[in-house]
């Protein structure tokens, strides 16, 4: 039992005009074509649906009972289809911590702006891909290196690093900027996944001994907050998760972090190039 989408729909029209030839208008194909789609309707279902007549075509009881069910299910693929357009039309771009900090309402703003004609969505995704490598998100906003292998992407600007620590730290309360060594005889929180804060980041110079692994931005925010430990960020947190009870101060001497875009190598999404170029418009003005 086989039938198709285009059956059920001159099924449909033919049942809703009362005629073949009201179908066939509707549908913009010829009276024969739409007559041959009936009747192929009815080979597959073992039912005659309509009866014809020299002046139009009525219901039969089974095409009465089946009615109801084909308008029902073309509605759903029409629906199915609206999606599949809108979706085509749609860049899902993912974060997992801080989107583009200041940059963030100025690229949604600008992006509208533009005649672009992909809608721009900032997804949350708390993944080490931003939820590309899971299929959530069509670009990604990832501040440490993507496997070339599997991915393409473009740096689209550097931000500086930041310390991070409690309002009321004994050590550093009262501090305008930090450098490195300093953070040696501290415990510093960071996520292993998605974050940026290291061992190696500390490589030919002193490096904490203590490191304390959380699982998340809020987690990490609220650890600092607490006073148990301190932490190195990108300055796009301080805009991104500003918390009272949190201080961000430069760090003097720190390795700027790469900011990146980052897709699928064989899947581009549409506008993607227009993406990166106003981004990297966006960090080029500071």
């Amino acid at each position: 039992m086989e039938w198709s989408l285009k059956e059920l729909r001159c099924f449909v029209a033919a049942a809703t005009s009362g005629t073949i030839t009201g179908a066939a208008s509707e549908l913009h194909v010829s009276q024969a074509s739409a007559s041959r789609a009936i009747a192929g309707l009815e080979r597959a279902l073992g039912q005659q649906v309509l009866r014809r007549g020299r002046h139009g075509c009525v219901l039969t009881a089974f095409g009465e009972a089946l009615l109801p069910h084909a308008r029902r299910l073309l509605a759903q693929v029409d629906t199915m289809n609206a999606l599949a357009q809108r979706e085509q039309h749609r860049i899902r771009l993912g974060y997992a911590w801080s989107a583009l900090g200041k940059h963030t309402t100025n690229l949604l703003r600008q992006w509208r702006e533009t005649d672009a004609a992909s809608e721009l969505h900032f997804e949350h995704h708390d993944t080490p891909t931003s939820g590309l490598a899971e299929g959530r998100c069509d670009v990604a906003i990832m501040r440490s290196p993507p496997d070339p292998l599997k991915y393409s992407s473009a740096v689209i600007g550097l931000e500086r690093r930041v310390g991070v620590f409690s309002v009321d730290d004994p050590l550093w309360a009262r501090r305008r900027t930090l450098r490195m060594r300093e953070f040696a005889a501290r415990t510093v929180a960071a996520e292993p996944r998605a974050g940026t804060t290291r061992r190696e980041l500390w490589d030919g110079g002193p490096a904490p001994e203590n490191f304390l692994a959380v699982s998340n931005t809020e987690d990490w925010l609220t650890t600092i907050s607490a006073g148990e430990a301190v932490g190195v960020s990108a300055e796009s947190t301080a805009v991104h998760h500003a918390r009272s009870g949190v201080r961000f101060i430069p760090i003097t001497d720190a390795p700027r972090i790469a900011v990146r875009l980052v897709w699928w190598r064989d899947e581009a999404p549409t506008g993607v190039e227009a993406l990166v170029e106003l981004a990297t418009r966006l960090y080029a003005r500071g």
